[in-house]
């Protein structure tokens, strides 16, 4: 039986600090979604380090860290890449997924001005497809880095 996600607390997207970075990084997935998702060690070393320009982004509950992404604009395009997205093993299964996306969407949006956005799953990562395409992305054909690339506009508040 499913649990009812009508009454999952709110969650929010926020830039990771020096007061909640070791909340992040000691964010763990279960042993079978790790093939799929880097450890939010990595992650966080990947928007310090890589040209790529990543920012990362804490997703919190009330007073508790329960996930991670990170965000980067392709100069290319100007999409917003949503990457490394995962939410704690504790709190996997209570629609907290779709509302962390939904939250960091909503606030890249009214913070950044971002509308065009953009990310990519391993083609066998199932969860990860039903999410993604529950809030409107859709697969485009591409494939960036052997995953499955979905892309969304938003033009209203999520």
């Amino acid at each position: 039986m499913r649990k009812n996600t009508s009454l999952t607390p709110h969650i929010a997207a926020e830039p990771v600090t020096s007061n909640n970075w070791r909340a992040v990084a000691a964010l763990q997935v279960k042993p079978d979604q790790q093939e799929y998702v880097n450890s939010p060690v990595f992650n966080l070393a990947l928007c310090q380090y890589s040209p790529a320009g990543w920012s990362p982004l804490a997703l919190r509950r009330e007073d508790q860290i329960v996930g991670f992404l990170m965000w980067a604009v392709d100069p290319a395009d100007q999409s917003c890449w949503l990457g490394g997205v995962m939410i704690d093993t504790a709190f996997q299964g209570l629609g907290y997924g779709k509302k962390a996306v939904a939250a960091a969407l909503s606030m890249l949006r009214a913070q950044h001005g971002h509308h065009q956005f953009a990310l990519s799953y391993h083609p066998e990562n199932t969860v990860a497809r039903r999410l993604y395409l529950g809030l409107g992305f859709q697969e485009t054909g591409e494939v960036e880095d052997e995953e499955v690339v979905a892309r969304l506009e938003v033009t209203a508040t999520l």
